[in-house]
């Protein structure tokens, strides 16, 4: 059975804040391009690029619900 958790942040209005630091991304593309271009990655640049990749998601998902809050917020919800 799904467990359900809330979990209550104060979200700054700065999307901006919600984006891999531009290294990190940078070196994420890295990896991710090399795979592409069938050189196989080590183990370790495996887990590091599924761990930046899973980040990216989060901060995704937070910006998101971010502005999906904004919106009911201005729309007096």
């Amino acid at each position: 059975m799904p467990q359900h958790v809330l979990i209550q942040l104060e979200l700054p209005a700065d999307l901006e804040q919600f984006r891999l630091p531009e290294g990190v991304n940078r070196r994420l593309q890295e990896l991710l391009d090399r795979q592409d271009q069938a050189h196989e990655l080590t183990p370790a640049e495996r887990e590091k690029a599924e761990g930046l990749v899973n980040l990216a998601e989060l901060l995704s998902l937070l910006q998101l619900r971010v502005q999906r809050a904004s919106q009911q917020e201005s729309h007096g919800r």
